[in-house]
């Protein structure tokens, strides 16, 4: 599988992950390809609306562009939304704010380390509840 269609797959499986959580979530075909700000996934719950950059790797680290997190932090203020990085390292998903990543001077660092120990989980986040059908 190459990395964009990785890529795809966390997506969707954290639409899943969301949906199953109770918040209405749609993914951003082609995200980052177009000439305006668009996070990978938009979520809500009715009380709360999420923009997420969605990054995934077996690695320890991952580097994410300073455009791709001023575009989400646009995008994010005039949507009147919570930027989230969620950073999906083996099978657990953690969520990163945009103030917890570390500048390096030409983008930003992120690792498993510093996930573990700032992010978020996704109960955490969308809460732990998992409802039996998550359809509408």
């Amino acid at each position: 599988m190459d990395r964009k269609a990785k890529g795809t797959y966390a997506e969707r499986e954290l639409i899943h992950l969301l949906w199953q959580r109770g918040w209405f979530s749609i993914r951003a075909a082609g995200s980052g390809s177009t000439k305006y700000p668009s996070p990978d996934l938009v979520s809500g719950n009715g009380l709360r609306r999420l923009a997420i950059e969605c990054k995934s790797s077996a690695d320890d680290r991952r580097y994410i562009t300073k455009q791709q997190i001023e575009e989400l932090a646009l995008f994010a203020k005039k949507f009147n939304a919570e930027p989230w990085i969620a950073f999906r390292h083996n099978a657990d998903w953690y969520f990163i704010s945009l103030e917890d990543l570390k500048d390096t001077g030409k983008s930003f660092f992120l690792s498993e380390e510093l996930a573990r120990i700032r992010g978020l989980s996704i109960d955490e986040i969308a809460g732990g509840k998992i409802q039996e059908n998550a359809t509408v």
